[in-house]
């Protein structure tokens, strides 16, 4: 039998992005449809989503949710010529704005009320159109009031009496907190707002209601499901990760390969394949010119396309950099984020000129000639679930070099100790310990021969999302397993018609 699927999440490319979680919201769910999944996504219909040209038309199915003491109105749309089934939760009141969830500056102040909104309308338009929902994914704290509605209000509803829920964690360090004081906006009993519900240190947390209501929790990564079990990466939440160990998994995001491959992409200026790399140098020096760099083809690019937050260890690449120009090296770099971290990074522009290059900007077209032009790719995370660009990057011949944590460790293998080896990492998080990472790779980069074979072996990777989706297969018929149902779902194709 076909499984019925509800996919929410608050972005999905190509509608709406602003990380890894549009990506993998945008690839996933036609992952499954190409397994034989009968899959609905379900996303806010944003300003932004209209301004790229979206079509989308009427279902004539309106939805009334309560916040508070105002009943608010929401029209559901849907994409009519989307490879998966697509709708689109429309109020403007709320998402039509500049931004998806708040300004350079700050968070909107109404992000709460936006996304319960949102969260209560999921369930109520999946009833209105008649869909079936064996599986309902929820994605982040943006939707992780959606398993716990669908306990608490909607169980007795047809569409919902047996259906299982997943709730994926992409980040737990975002965690949607909110004042107390906006309880009542959710609709909700007070009885949840407990320690053993959705009450964290005194505030509402909007992924602990998620975490507490799900039949299945996953996380990005089986690295980054370890390490949030601990006090450091599980920002408050490591007591709750290790009581629902039995229901927690770690499953790697998988690539878009129409998208991400240097054989078929037609935002590089050449391509190229791991038989015929001399595509690669074409985009190499393209690169150079759109960065104003000079680098002889001895000088290995290093690049990164990235957000400009401590995160992804951006003061620590600044920290390492007197180091690393030592090394003759070129670093380019795309992004966006702190201000301050900017600024550093500008100054490093002007004292290191012709050798450091900045794009602040968040530019897709860019981002891939990053990809194919760099040699190497720095990914120098505190910590990353999964991560997307590591990659991407082994599939462009362009080798990354990663902290172990999370997701990167379990994508990329060293040089120096592993069997197979697709690139180089550190474990401290240091400048030394990233510098001597980077010189590792610079020596093995002066070796022609060498470095070609390690190339081969990057690009011969295979992270494509069928072999991600297969394992969310296997997590559905977990859930439903433990809701009590006993459909019996197989990856196969759809059946016609």
């Amino acid at each position: 039998m076909r499984l019925n699927l509800i996919f929410a999440s608050s972005e999905a490319a190509p509608y709406s992005k602003t990380g890894g979680l549009g990506d993998v919201a945008g690839a996933l769910p036609a992952a499954l449809g190409r397994l034989g999944c009968n899959v609905s996504i379900f996303l806010p219909l944003y300003r932004e989503t209209l301004l790229k040209g979206t079509e989308v038309e009427p279902t004539g199915v309106s939805v009334v949710v309560p916040l508070d003491r105002s009943m608010i109105r929401a029209e559901v749309y849907r994409a009519p010529r989307a490879e998966v089934k697509t709708f689109f939760i429309s109020c403007d009141e709320f998402f039509d704005r500049s931004h998806l969830y708040g300004t350079a500056e700050r968070d909107y102040f109404d992000n709460l009320a936006r996304f319960t909104l949102f969260s209560r309308a999921v369930p109520e338009a999946v009833s209105g159109l008649g869909l079936k929902a064996d599986i309902v994914h929820a994605n982040d704290w943006q939707t992780g009031l959606i398993p716990l509605y669908i306990d608490n209000l909607y169980r007795a509803e047809r569409c919902f009496r047996d259906t299982a829920t997943l709730f994926t964690i992409h980040n737990s360090a975002f965690q949607g907190l909110f004042s107390a004081d906006e309880y009542n906006l959710l609709g909700l009993s007070h009885r949840l707002f407990t320690p053993a519900g959705i009450e964290f240190w005194g505030q509402i947390s909007l992924l602990k209601a998620g975490l507490v209501s799900a039949d299945i929790i996953s996380t990005v990564s089986p690295g980054y499901c370890r390490e949030i079990k601990t006090a450091r990466y599980g920002y408050g939440l490591e007591g709750l990760y290790k009581a629902r160990k039995k229901e927690l998994f770690g499953v790697i995001n998988g690539v878009d390969y129409s998208e991400w491959n240097p054989a078929v992409d037609p935002l590089i200026p050449a391509r190229y394949t791991s038989a015929n790399m001399a595509g690669k140098a074409e985009c190499r020096e393209a690169l150079l010119r759109t960065f104003g760099v000079k680098a002889g083809a001895e000088r290995p690019i290093l690049g990164m396309v990235t957000r400009l937050t401590g995160q992804k260890g951006i003061d620590l690449v600044i920290k390492a950099l007197p180091e690393l120009m030592r090394l003759d090296i070129s670093l380019l770099i795309v992004g966006t984020g702190e201000k301050k971290l900017e600024t550093r990074l500008r100054s490093a522009c002007d004292k290191y000129k012709g050798r450091v290059g900045l794009k602040i900007a968040f530019d897709n077209t860019l981002a891939h000639l990053i990809e194919a032009g760099s040699d190497m790719f720095l990914m120098p995370s505190r910590y990353e679930p999964c991560g997307l660009n590591q990659i991407y990057s082994q599939k462009y011949g362009t080798i990354p070099v990663v902290r172990a944590t999370g997701g990167l460790d379990d994508t990329v293998r060293d040089y120096d100790t592993d069997n197979n080896p697709t690139g180089f990492k550190f474990r401290r998080f240091s400048a030394p310990a990233l510098v001597k990472a980077v010189t590792r790779a610079v020596e093995v980069f002066k070796d022609e021969k060498n470095w070609r074979q390690l190339q081969q072996q990057a690009m011969s990777e295979d992270f494509s999302w069928e072999v991600s989706a297969k394992k969310y297969l296997e997590l559905y018929q977990l859930a439903m397993k433990r809701r009590g149902g006993n459909k019996i779902i197989t990856a196969g194709k759809p059946p016609l018609g």
